[in-house]
């Protein structure tokens, strides 16, 4: 085993350049804040880079009655709402969805949400097609790959995806993931890997031709990893994860790990600026993103193949916390809300996620993350 391991990182290195164009050095900023209001919970944030438009998914929220000091708010309904891309105008929504993150065939026109049933909608009109019932599997992540017209859902409960044909909204099929999936990516040619937010943290190898798992890629030490991004060209993972090390014994410190896709071999681990809930990487600029609630954005720069470096964390805004990338504009989009005071800790409760204050209705906002 050890000399096949050998043979494969050799033929990893002479495939892949050992030389890249320099990352710039100008620092990421937080460019634009657009107080775009609306009022629900939110999970995944999807840029379409050919439509030029941007889905994020709304939860439904109940009515609230009037108090001495607030008036009444009427329930909300869960819906997707749509922005255009560029100037984040609004452009409509699509009621009776909602869901956890949306994912887009430009070629079939067909927009879909990870929703209970899953939402197939018309990406021209933004009006609902249809709902597909998917069994037992509560969705969260979802992904479009291209390579075969194929929507993957995936399912923390059932640790599985289920597989819908883009253009008719037909279940084909599940796959066995063997753990508890989160994000995922495709490099287009057959191939998935999906990062498992399990204690014990790895990455599932899909062959999406016969939807079966072919490898699972250990992490070590790192757990509850929720993003995932892809250097396509050079077969680069990068694993972004809330911890590391055992706690409570060793600090629980947020890690980026990067590993050969082609076999799982562990090329670095970067400290992370806070726990990520999604990741993504730009060809052009060779750098791998990873937001975090806390506020924060941390810039992994893949220097060579074999040499990944931390070059900035930037502050965004208090749970910012998914991501997504416009190869067009190379924007980044994230999105939050602003909060209220943080209620007074409460003596003997279990330790956990810090106490945050009440959302502040109407505070709904997108930021746009760029170079200037």
């Amino acid at each position: 085993m050890r000399r096949i391991a050998a043979i494969s990182l050799l033929s990893l290195a002479c495939a892949a350049p050992q030389s890249q164009s320099p990352v710039p050095t100008a620092p990421y900023k937080v460019v634009t804040r657009a107080r775009v209001g609306g009022e629900g919970g939110t999970d995944y944030i999807y840029a379409d880079a050919a439509g030029r438009r941007l889905y994020i998914p709304r939860g439904g929220s109940r009515a609230i009655p009037a108090t001495d000091t607030s008036a009444a708010r009427p329930a909300v309904l869960g819906r997707i709402t749509v922005f255009d891309l560029e100037t984040l105008a609004p452009l409509g929504e699509i009621p009776g969805t909602g869901g956890n993150g949306v994912a887009v065939d430009p070629n079939s026109g067909h927009g879909f949400s990870s929703s209970k049933p899953v939402s197939m909608f018309d990406m021209k009109t933004l009006t609902l097609m249809k709902q597909i019932d998917v069994g037992a599997a509560q969705p969260d992540g979802i992904l479009f790959d291209p390579y075969n017209d194929r929507v993957y859902v995936f399912s923390h409960p059932t640790k599985d995806a289920v597989v819908i044909d883009s253009h008719d909204g037909r279940v084909i099929g599940t796959i066995d993931l063997g753990g508890v999936p989160e994000q995922a990516v495709s490099d287009r040619n057959g191939t998935m890997y999906v990062v498992m937010q399990d204690a014990a943290g790895s990455v599932t190898v899909v062959d999406t031709k016969t939807m079966k798992a072919t490898a699972h890629y250990p992490l070590g030490d790192k757990g509850g990893c929720n993003g995932l991004a892809l250097d396509a060209k050079n077969k680069i993972l990068f694993a972004a994860c809330a911890r590391s090390g055992n706690p409570p014994a060793v600090p629980a410190q947020p890690m980026m790990v990067v590993l050969s896709a082609i076999d799982g071999h562990i090329l670095a681990n970067l400290p992370l600026a806070g726990g990520s809930d999604g990741a993504v990487f730009n060809p052009a600029t060779n750098e791998a993103f990873s937001s975090h609630s806390n506020g924060t954005m941390t810039i992994v720069a893949e220097r060579s193949p074999t040499t990944f470096e931390v070059v900035q964390n930037l502050e965004t805004m208090l749970g910012a916390r998914t991501l997504t990338f416009d190869p067009r504009t190379n924007h980044i989009f994230a999105m939050s809300v602003e909060r209220g005071p943080a209620p007074a800790p409460v003596a003997g409760a279990p330790a956990g996620r810090p106490a945050v204050g009440a959302a502040i209705p109407g505070s709904f906002t997108i930021l746009v993350i760029a170079r200037q």
